[in-house]
């Protein structure tokens, strides 16, 4: 697997950094998961199990240390996911069901890393280029893709997205995961084009109630078109209620504003056109 940007070692969270997994045993252990995952809620707290409509174009990533994360095919073999989710040192597949439904895993050629991230200020809930690509070596069948773009300027206060992910809805429970959920979620606070935090609209964040939880930093972020659902963003980050550690809380976002031309002009050097 080919990396575009230098491991940076001084940043690695230790929160990233479990045992090694060979990767066949991994594979056996990801496919297990999966395939007991739990008929919950949905993105933490509750929200919609959903296989088809953008749901069809999220997807798993997993990685040999044991970390799984959400992603998105915008072309055939092209996965966008956060930057701190594929950092350097460690292997990562896709998780393809295929036709019968059983997951099978597809080698990640290349990821490129935004090279503005920053994991310390991703960890600190500040703005930062979570943002990531991934190039597989077979395009993934059976799927759709997804329009990248940016959210409408200026975002408002009360805004509406729809997030989605393949997550844990109990948070510490792995087997709550793998299932694509999606939730209609709305800005708070100050949005802008460096970061968005977004909260249920029935709990404001002030209690536990829908949000982002392990496993779908990645996910896509939506907003509604006239002409459908556009990606603008990807979840970076979530709290519990009242900004406390956990999940139900705020989900924070990285939009694409500032970083779509990246993706864009890495796509086109692997050859992909979007």
């Amino acid at each position: 697997m080919r990396y575009r940007q230098e491991p940076v070692r001084s940043n690695r969270p230790p929160s990233s950094m479990p045992m090694r997994v060979p990767m066949k045993k991994l594979a056996t252990l990801i496919a297990a998961t999966l395939l007991l995952a739990a008929p919950a809620h949905a993105i933490v707290g509750g929200g919609t199990p959903q296989a088809d409509g953008v749901a069809r174009a999220v997807v798993t990533i997993v990685g040999s240390r044991g970390n799984f994360c959400t992603g998105s095919l915008i072309a055939p073999r092209l996965v966008l996911t956060v930057a701190h989710c594929v950092q350097p040192g460690a292997d990562y597949k896709v998780v393809d069901r295929g036709g019968d439904g059983q997951p099978q895993l597809l080698n990640v050629r290349t990821v490129a890393i935004h090279p503005n991230f920053n994991m310390q200020a991703m960890q600190a809930h500040r703005a930062t280029a979570d943002v990531a690509l991934l190039q597989l070596e077979i395009p993934l069948k059976g799927k759709s893709t997804v329009t990248v773009g940016m959210p409408t300027i200026p975002i408002q206060v009360g805004s509406r997205f729809v997030v989605a992910g393949i997550g844990v809805t109990v948070l510490g429970d792995g087997k709550s995961g793998g299932t694509t959920r999606v939730a209609g979620l709305v800005a708070t606070g100050q949005p802008g084009t460096l970061q968005i935090r977004l909260v249920d609209p029935v709990t404001n964040g002030v209690r536990g109630g829908i949000g982002a939880c392990t496993g779908d930093s990645g996910g896509p972020v939506f907003e509604d078109r006239s002409n459908g659902p556009v990606l603008v963003g990807l979840i970076s980050w979530s709290t519990g209620p009242n900004g406390a550690a956990g999940c139900g809380g705020l989900t924070g976002v990285t939009p694409l504003t500032l970083y779509r031309d990246w993706i864009l002009q890495t796509a086109r050097s692997w050859g992909a056109a979007l």
